[in-house]
């Protein structure tokens, strides 16, 4: 009898072979019709890209309720008219992905290109070989952009190299960017109305939230609408950080050396921090609706119209959340552990400055040297800040010396907001030149160069983030299996404790567990591919 594994090997094995011919004259539709003659309507460079108007369906995905504003996007807009390519944009909401993906890999119509590393990740594509070309042809023949951003930067076919020595994505890189993701915002006008001053420690931190619990200090008259700590689902795990507990990477793990990490879900420092959590918890400073509330519900007490109501979150900036609040809040340092020394979440080499999977092209796009071509015109760094930032002439300024700054935002819109409005932002391909990237000047005062200015006073608590290692199909397939079980019982598990207690009762039977389900094949497959990944 053929296993399950062998099954795969022969798939993957088969799904190579058809695909590659797919950079050359020879490729087939999906409906099988001969694409030769379309091929031969792209114009290897310059404009157009097609001699004959084209249309390609691009999908992207968007944080929440965040539409299709983009579109508007100056620099699209040109691209559009200059190249002869026409985009018919499709904008699903992050919200309920998860569901609409599901359906679209089961069977439902591809569109030509997938834009956004969040809209198909690493197990979307090696679970499908099917339905993404290999890209290794149409880099070479029709993307001498992004082919040049290569060789500048290594790492960008690095971390896109799948495990069969093929790029089935295009990477990113994304400038001027911060050592810390998110640092402790907390609101300063509270702090002064009660004659506290900023916490620098995690005990000046538990009485600084106790006294905003206890008193009115959003000065109202009434001390009981206050609410110290508040969450969507769960508590930021970002409160974790004093204990040092940091995962840029998402899979649990925190870098011990350079080939050693831990699973700090059965650490220690994991469980005198959800101690200290429940303490906060029993002490009804984290809000009781913390962990069942949505996404929406929280954003109407950050932005309660009537009063101030939160009193400290981890963010990217003081302007983030807080509606027309945000002026009373302050980024401030990383708060120090039980240990005396502080933690900090993000990336020495730049948060998420460096990402695979932002642009695919899938197997229905009838003409997919056009839509290389496309692609490619995003990787030039004008091109690419207007994707990050917003159209030149509006979001930012191009000034005769050859440098760049950003406009303010509309009154009342946050800068990270008008950015996320007016262009793709943190998703979809771009590279930006170190040379470029010297002439692109940030005011200290908004928007991402106050990010920057912020993230210096963390920079030095940094921890370096387990890397963006990719699965082969066989590993993928057993951690994805794995990780459904494993991380659904640790999240549950950490709510239970931090709500009820019991941690220290139960703290064995959870570990054993944990093994039970097998953690230890998980953490081998982490290692496995840390050591492949390392060997590039």
């Amino acid at each position: 009898m053929i296993n399950k594994k062998m099954i795969s090997i022969l798939l993957t094995a088969g799904m190579v072979v058809s695909l590659a011919g797919c950079g050359g004259d020879s490729k087939k539709s999906k409906d099988g019709g001969d694409n030769k003659q379309e091929s031969a309507n792209v114009n290897k460079e310059g404009m157009p890209i097609v001699d004959d108007p084209v249309t390609l369906t691009v999908l992207t995905t968007r944080w929440g309720n965040m539409g299709d504003s983009f579109e508007d996007n100056a620099f699209l807009k040109k691209l559009e008219k200059d190249s002869n390519v026409t985009i018919k944009w499709e904008v699903q909401s992050l919200n309920d992905w998860g569901e609409q993906k599901g359906i679209l890999l089961s069977g439902g119509e591809l569109p030509d290109v997938i834009i956004g590393n969040k809209t198909f990740g690493d197990s979307d594509i090696i679970g499908n070989l099917d339905m993404f070309l290999p890209l290794d042809d149409l880099i070479h023949d029709y993307m001498p952009n992004y082919k040049k951003a290569m060789e500048e930067f290594p790492e960008l076919r690095k971390i896109s190299t799948f495990p069969d020595g093929k790029l089935y994505s295009l990477a990113k890189n994304l400038p001027q960017r911060p050592m810390s993701r998110n640092q402790p915002i907390i609101n300063k006008k509270w702090l002064d109305n009660l004659g506290l001053k900023e916490p620098s420690t995690i005990d000046e931190l538990t009485e600084v939230l106790r006294a905003f619990k206890e008193q009115d200090a959003n000065g109202n008259g009434d001390p009981n609408d206050e609410i110290p700590i508040s969450g969507s689902g769960d508590v930021n795990m970002d409160f974790m950080n004093p204990f040092g507990i940091t995962d840029l990477s998402g899979y649990k793990l925190i870098m011990t050396g350079d080939s050693s990490f831990e699973y700090y879900p059965t650490s220690e420092n994991y469980k005198e921090g959800i101690k200290w959590l429940h303490s906060l918890y029993e002490g009804g400073i984290i809000d009781p609706e913390a962990y069942t509330q949505d996404e929406t519900m929280l954003s109407g007490k950050e932005q309660d119209p009537d009063v101030s109501r939160v009193g400290m979150t981890y963010a990217w900036t003081p302007d983030a959340r807080y509606g027309k609040w945000s002026p009373e809040y302050e980024a401030i340092p990383p708060i120090k552990g039980p240990d005396g020394k502080a933690y900090t979440e993000g990336d020495p080499d730049g948060v998420y400055s460096i990402t695979r999977n932002e642009a695919i092209i899938t197997t229905a796009c009838k003409n997919p040297e056009a839509a290389a071509r496309w692609l490619d015109e995003f990787y030039t760094g004008e091109a690419s800040i207007q994707n990050f930032w917003g159209p030149i002439g509006e979001v930012i300024e191009k000034h005769d010396d050859g440098t760049y700054t950003l406009n303010d935002p509309p009154e009342g819109t946050s800068a990270d907001a008008w950015y996320w409005e007016k262009s793709l932002r943190d998703f979809g391909p771009k590279y930006i030149s170190r040379e470029f990237e010297s002439k692109i000047k940030l005011s200290p005062d908004s928007g991402d160069g106050l990010k920057m200015e912020l993230t210096k006073m963390a920079d030095d608590t940094v921890v370096k983030p387990f890397p963006g290692v990719i699965f082969s199909p066989e590993a993928d397939e057993e951690r994805a299996t794995l990780i459904t079980d494993i991380d659904k019982f640790v999240q549950n598990k950490r709510a239970e404790w931090v709500t009820d207690g019991g941690i220290d009762k139960e703290w064995d039977d959870y570990v054993e567990q944990l093994n039970t389900m097998g953690l230890e094949k998980l953490l081998k497959i982490y290692q496995d591919a840390l050591e492949e990944y390392q060997e590039k």
